[in-house]
């Protein structure tokens, strides 16, 4: 089986330039990339981690990214943006999709599991606890997390709270008082940092307007558009029946407005429906909704990544200490501890209104 020492004595070149050749990276000739990449399809080469790792001083040139559910399309998006970042730098992604399952989780952030096969790990949507922190640390593993903020490590998000304000308040201001609720009401004990965030925002608001909270009014929609159906039919059973109501997600307001429409029960003249995410498919049902940057968050959080492992200082202008440029990765002995919040805004379609007379 043809090896990356193979290449290097048949090109007549270092190892760590044929994994520089292999991978797409800088400070290699387009002649020697090219004698390079003919060799490799002349002889076979197929590339073992192990080898890339030796020939990159020890790094596996791999990012790994957690989500809770990969088939949902927030998580989607942001594996996408941080995927096209960390590509362009000569990394691969390994996505551990925990799909809502503590065990998995456990296993993922607190074995070994991630730490002898990545160089370093974004967390999507799940709040790391102090165990995770501390075993993570311990094992030098440079951490970013999306959707939640641990001091120690870099992170970007939104500002969750704002975000159920601002729809709650639109709602409000049309006139409404009685506002329904569909989110995420227990995370199952994985420390949702996102969905706890805005159920509390749409309590303070409705508090603020001196409306306490129904929990009949609260439901169950488990960020899904199934989820969002189901709690919409339960909700239009109930006696009162809301005037408006605030969906954590814009796949669970999508499965409101389809349960309104089979109950019977017009958006926005009956039923007024707020979203969150500005999902692509939003403009096209009229739903009004909070944008948030889904595809942004993805490329800051790999930005950040690269950050800790490449030792781009950016308190100095970008450049690299102690770093060749397109050497491989070494990592600051004091990294840069940036917290990013990216901003949101209210976006107005056709499916609120104010509510009626009656």
């Amino acid at each position: 089986m043809t090896s990356i020492h193979d290449l290097a004595r048949e090109t007549g070149v270092s190892t760590a330039t044929v994994s520089r050749a292999l991978r797409g990276l800088p400070r290699v000739s387009e002649q020697t990339r090219a004698k390079v990449m003919e060799a490799a399809v002349r002889l076979g080469y197929v590339p073992s981690p192990h080898a890339v790792g030796l020939a990159s001083g020890g790094q596996t040139r791999t990012v790994a990214i957690v989500v809770l559910f990969v088939t949902r399309w927030f998580f989607a998006t942001v594996v996408h943006g941080a995927e096209q970042v960390l590509r362009e730098r000569g990394y691969d992604v390994l996505l551990y999709n925990i799909g809502g399952d503590p065990d998995a989780r456990r296993r993922v952030l607190l074995t070994q599991l991630v730490t002898k096969r990545a160089d370093a790990l974004v967390v999507v949507g799940l709040g790391p606890t102090p165990e995770e922190v501390l075993w993570l640390s311990r094992h030098g593993m440079p951490v970013v997390t999306l959707g939640s903020r641990v001091p120690e490590w870099p992170s970007v998000r939104v500002d969750d709270d704002a975000v159920a304000r601002t729809a709650v308040q639109h709602l409000l201001d049309l006139g409404h008082r009685r506002i329904a609720y569909v989110g995420q009401l227990s995370d199952e004990g994985l420390d949702l940092a996102t969905p706890r965030a805005r159920l509390e925002g749409y309590r303070a608001t409705l508090r603020a307007a001196c409306i306490e909270p129904d929990p009949l009014l609260e439901l169950e929609g488990h960020f899904t558009l199934e989820g969002g159906h189901d709690a919409g039919v339960e909700m239009l059973k109930r006696p009162c029946r809301p005037t408006a109501v605030f969906c954590a997600s814009d796949e669970m307001a999508f499965g409101v407005m389809y349960a309104a429409k089979e109950a019977g029960v017009r958006v926005p003249e009956d039923l007024s429906v707020v979203g969150v995410d500005d999902h692509e498919m939003a403009h096209y049902v009229g739903l009004t909704t909070i944008r948030q940057p889904v595809l942004q968050q993805g490329r800051v959080a790999a930005r950040q990544i690269l950050q800790l492992l490449e030792g781009e200082d950016r308190q100095a202008g970008g450049s690299r200490q102690g770093v060749a440029p397109g050497e491989g990765p070494e990592r600051l002995a004091t990294p840069v501890v940036e917290h990013v919040e990216l901003p949101t805004e209210l976006v107005l379609r056709t499916s609120t209104a104010a509510p009626r007379p009656d």
